[in-house]
């Protein structure tokens, strides 16, 4: 059974609750003096314990995907392998693997996900578990690829897709984006009403070397997470889906940590990512103790240190010609300061949006809120469709390109700013 599937959660809170039952039944012959009934108390009160904390621990762990394997929780991290073909089963099929680089996987919790596409992919698209393999970093993160129903339909079988990368927070995992903010859901609900375009979605987490949060780093003499999403997860993709080639067709799309990371991501790799959603991110990366030293020691890690800076960048670089969602709460977010000086130091041609709630928290019941408008907002900025064919460049159909400032916009010399609409609660 693996780490994380629901039949060994099962199991073992069953095993526990019948723990509990057997001390109690036990413990009225277990209470006599006596050095075999002394024994006997130690051992009921330890085996108890090892199984509640074991259920608990797994139970945690399912949520937030801490481990997603045994070999990741005993540390014997797997080599890349240089090809696997394509698989059979309910999970594994991802299209024409090319080299490896995306290869099916079991859910991954993925069948205890409700609301997920069911019937024809042609008509309501499909959700699909991968790994995802890193060329150069050698990383292989787990994954869940959303292809919207366009994807399978006769009238776009030359045409590439845009992608949103979408990354969850530390130390939670893909689960989250599946099952609490609901994105691949969503993004169906949005592509059939016609409020987003036809999106492939790859949904990963932040880290590429847990439980470490390495923050999208490229860390000296460690975890390369930088260059694995802006470079191995990208050609990944391409090579086993048929997305943009084109920066204009890719965003990142994360909460908390994962808002961070697309942020960074988008600001300091423009020719990757054209685009970045910060629903409750931070603007500056600092060591603690989940992601130890993530930027080395003297001069050469203090300027590291400050070019992962976002205020630092745009005060002291050109700024990158991308487009920004933050979103935050006036009470509620400890990040609303750091928010407005964010936005006000935007300056061309970089352009942002925000999404400011009156009153929220750091948690699911905000971003949920925010993920609709979050979600129709990138999917403006994305370029779609791009022909497969690389003879002819075809121009985006009307209202499908990159949207250009309006006459209600402010003009290129002004900070390009603007509120985008959250959901309000429900009932």
């Amino acid at each position: 059974m693996g780490l994380t599937s629901q039949s060994l959660e099962i199991t073992v809170v069953v095993l526990a609750v019948a723990c509990v039952a057997a001390t109690v039944w036990l413990w009225p012959r277990l209470s006599r003096n006596g050095w075999r009934q002394v024994l006997g108390r130690l051992g009921a009160i330890m085996v108890t314990q090892v199984a509640i904390v074991s259920a608990l621990a797994l139970a945690v762990n399912a949520n937030f995907e801490f481990y997603g394997n045994w070999d990741e929780l005993l540390g014997n991290n797997d080599q890349a392998p240089a090809s696997v073909g394509q698989g059979d089963g309910q999970y594994a099929t991802v299209g024409n693997i090319k080299g490896g680089l995306v290869q099916p996987a079991g859910p991954q919790g993925l069948d205890r996900v409700t609301g997920l596409p069911k019937g024809p992919a042609d008509k309501v698209g499909k959700v699909e578990s991968v790994r995802i393999v890193g060329r150069r970093t050698r990383a292989i993160n787990p994954g869940f690829v959303y292809l919207p129903p366009q994807y399978f339909q006769q009238q776009f079988h030359r045409q590439r897709f845009p992608v949103m990368v979408v990354i969850s927070g530390y130390p939670g995992g893909i689960m989250n984006l599946a099952q609490h903010l609901q994105i691949p859901q969503n993004a169906g609900r949005l592509i059939a009403d016609g409020k987003m375009q036809p999106t492939v979605i790859v949904m990963v987490r932040p880290t590429i070397a847990p439980p470490r949060d390495t923050e999208c780093v490229d860390v000296p003499g460690g975890p390369q997470a930088e260059t694995f999403f802006t470079k191995d997860l990208p050609d990944a993709m391409k090579s086993a889906y048929r997305v943009g080639h084109d920066p204009s067709a890719w965003g990142a799309f994360g909460y908390s940590s994962g808002g961070t990371c697309s942020l960074q991501l988008a600001m300091r790799n423009p020719k990757a990512y054209t685009s970045a959603v910060s629903l409750s991110g931070d603007y500056a990366i600092k060591d603690d103790l989940t992601t130890g030293s993530l930027f080395g020691p003297g001069p050469e890690g203090a300027q590291r240190e400050h070019e992962h800076d976002l205020l630092w960048r745009l005060e002291h670089l050109p700024a990158p010609q991308i487009s920004a969602l933050v979103a935050s709460s006036r009470q509620g977010e400890s990040d609303y300061g750091e928010t407005m000086k964010f936005i006000q130091a935007a300056k061309p041609p970089m352009t942002i949006d925000s999404i400011i709630l009156p009153h929220g928290s750091h948690q699911f019941g905000t971003w949920r809120r925010e993920v609709v408008p979050a979600l129709e907002w990138q999917s403006q900025q994305l370029t779609f469709p791009q022909d497969t064919e690389a003879a002819t460049p075809q121009k985006p159909a009307p209202g499908q390109a990159r949207s250009m400032p309006s006459k209600d916009q402010p003009p290129a010399d002004d900070k390009a700013h603007k509120r985008v609409e959250a959901e309000s609660p429900q009932g």
